[in-house]
């Protein structure tokens, strides 16, 4: 396989042509956080988490989908990286519950980890939020989508793992979300019941 070599932080780095700079930063062993990134499914660039600075690109790029190439000098902790990631995790949190201690990802979400790492401990956004019932009506997956932060790994989980598709996102903008079967209840769509879709979800929409 070809190598391709870049800089990132100032470190000399020799990753496989076809790989991200997420790849890379891993296997020299720089951390770039992630949320909607799972090493399971494929990569969907859909959170912006891992946003690096690329030096040639107009805007910050996702670690997790962006090739390498040739030359590339990329950095991964600057101020506007930082921010950006910052803003990004406020604004799920303005958008999510606030019970922690009550939830049983406490301690275990992906999210909170990352607000905690990011020194987030107050949401500064007040405003509307989505309001969802929970969805009890499956044998074994119990739904939350107030506390769904639309990542994507549960519906990549069904579709390409499971090749059951019952997970699916629907609407646009605000009003997207992520739906089960024609928009129904879990128990009225194709759901097998497997519980992938559980281990993988980085926050407390879905557990069995």
């Amino acid at each position: 396989m070809a190598k391709v070599n870049l800089t990132i932080n100032g470190q000399q780095v020799s990753a496989e042509a076809g790989s991200t700079i997420l790849d890379a930063a891993r296997q020299a062993g720089i951390y770039i956080p992630t949320l909607c990134y799972h090493s399971d499914l494929m990569p969907d660039g859909n959170c912006r988490v891992c946003s690096v600075e690329v030096k040639g690109q107009r805007t910050l790029c996702a670690a997790c989908c962006f090739p390498v190439s040739e030359g590339m000098e990329v950095q991964t902790h600057t101020p506007k990286v930082r921010d950006a990631r910052r803003m990004i995790v406020e604004l799920m949190l303005a958008n999510h519950p606030q019970e922690c201690l009550t939830c049983a990802k406490n301690q275990k979400c992906e999210l909170q980890s990352l607000a905690k790492e990011l020194g987030i401990q107050d949401v500064r956004f007040k405003g509307e939020r989505k309001l969802y019932p929970v969805d009890e009506t499956s044998c074994s997956v119990l739904r939350d989508p107030e506390k769904c932060i639309l990542c994507g790994r549960c519906v990549r989980t069904c579709d390409n793992i499971q090749s059951v598709a019952a997970l699916h996102p629907a609407g646009r903008g605000w009003d997207t979300i992520v739906a089960s079967g024609v928009g129904g209840d879990l128990a009225d769509a194709v759901c097998v019941n497997c519980g992938q879709c559980i281990n993988r979800c980085p926050t407390g929409a879905l557990k069995g």
